[in-house]
């Protein structure tokens, strides 16, 4: 069973990521709010999966240091709208992201394909960019 931890400022975000996540057979590890409780949890926690809010991650910060005190978790970014956000996002050290536009079955679709693209090395780069990344009829959030 993959193990996930979710990070997200809003509580309602994470509520709907762990039904789909339980819905995947996937189990939630743990939860954080901000940045300094992500940093300090994430890692007693010993997850496969990271999904980061982009918006919890400080300027002066990066994912590096997320990744470091869990070095074998995928990473993967949430966002909330489509531009070079996401290309920040996988340089600044995402195995990929998804956009919080996506319909249930689409964030289902992309955290199986990033389990399932997963490596010790890292995800292969099939999976690490996703081409078209939101349903235009989904709502902006």
């Amino acid at each position: 069973m993959t193990r996930v931890f979710l990070a997200d400022s809003q509580p309602e975000v994470r509520s709907a990521l762990r039904m789909v996540l339980l819905d995947l057979d996937m189990s939630v590890v743990g939860e954080a709010a901000d940045w300094p409780a992500a940093l300090a949890q994430a890692a007693t926690t010993h997850p496969d999966m990271l999904l980061v809010d982009w918006n919890l991650i400080p300027p002066d910060s990066s994912l590096l240091k997320l990744r470091a005190t869990c070095p074998a978790a995928v990473v993967i970014v949430l966002i909330s709208q489509l531009d070079a956000r996401d290309q920040a996002a996988l340089s600044a050290g995402a195995d990929s992201f998804i956009s919080k536009g996506e319909s249930p079955e689409r964030v289902a679709e992309r955290l199986q394909a990033a389990v399932g693209g997963h490596t010790r090395s890292g995800v292969s780069p099939g999976v690490s960019r996703f081409g078209k990344l939101k349903d235009e009829s989904a709502p902006q959030t």
